[in-house]
């Protein structure tokens, strides 16, 4: 089977991002102080309260407050998304509306600093609790099976598989690990791309890839891909606990 000018595009794309970043960062300065960046994480600097106030000691991230899981979901992620707060390129809404102001008070080292730092903190895999938010009201929580199929397999003719760019399971070095990701982040991202109020996504043919993709998905999907990634095991293609 042929595969798409799409996904072909995309693979190539990667491939350079992935050359890009390695020599970006071998071709500067950047250090990296790991007690600098726990040391914020905990303690805050200046005008940049602590991260685990809303994100959690571990990093795990909140859902009652939509708070994404930071731990190990990857440094290039993480420092792209505290220099786009910033640089005012990404600016969440509700509590998230923080993070520009945060970013901002930090140096474009501290920020680096985080990052690895919360990338090197042990691995924990806690669920976001679906039957608790079920129970909370508001809107239905999706079901992880239907997530499952469209995370491994996708739709087909209409949207490639998450695992394509994320990985099995959502986890690839290149883009953020996305299962053990908090349920209601997750659902409020794919909202964000659908409807262009997020727009930081790496672009293929000058069309965002999230945004692209997110377009295609229901309500009913994003809820059910958001209640797999949340809840799934972090397990490799050949089934070993990683």
């Amino acid at each position: 089977m042929r595969k798409s000018k799409f996904i072909l595009s995309l693979q190539l794309m990667l491939a350079v991002g992935v050359f890009q970043l390695g020599t970006a960062y071998a071709g500067t300065d950047v250090s990296v102080n790991i007690a600098n960046g726990e040391k914020i994480f905990t303690e805050g600097k200046g005008d940049a309260s602590a991260c685990q106030g809303c994100h959690g000691e571990k990093a795990l991230g909140n859902d009652a407050m939509g708070a994404p899981r930071l731990a190990n979901i990857g440094i290039f992620y993480v420092n792209k998304q505290l220099n786009d707060f910033a640089a005012d390129k990404r600016t969440p809404a509700g509590m998230g509306a923080v993070m520009n102001g945060f970013a901002k008070a930090l140096t474009e080292q501290d920020r680096h600093d985080i990052a690895v730092y919360v990338n090197s903190l042990d691995y924990q895999i806690e669920p976001s609790d679906l039957k608790g938010l079920a129970e909370g009201g508001g809107d239905p929580i999706g079901k992880p099976e239907p997530g499952k199929i469209i995370v491994t397999q996708g739709i087909k003719g209409k949207v490639p598989p998450c695992q394509d760019c994320h990985g099995f399971n959502g986890r690839a070095a290149r883009f953020p690990m996305i299962n053990q990701q908090r349920y209601v982040y997750l659902v409020n991202q794919l909202n964000n791309w659908r409807d262009d109020s997020r727009a930081n996504d790496p672009e293929v043919g000058k069309v965002g890839i999230m945004r692209g993709i997110a377009k295609k998905l229901s309500d009913d999907n994003i809820r059910n891909i958001a209640a797999y990634l949340s809840t799934a095991p972090r397990i490799s293609p050949e089934g070993d606990p990683k």
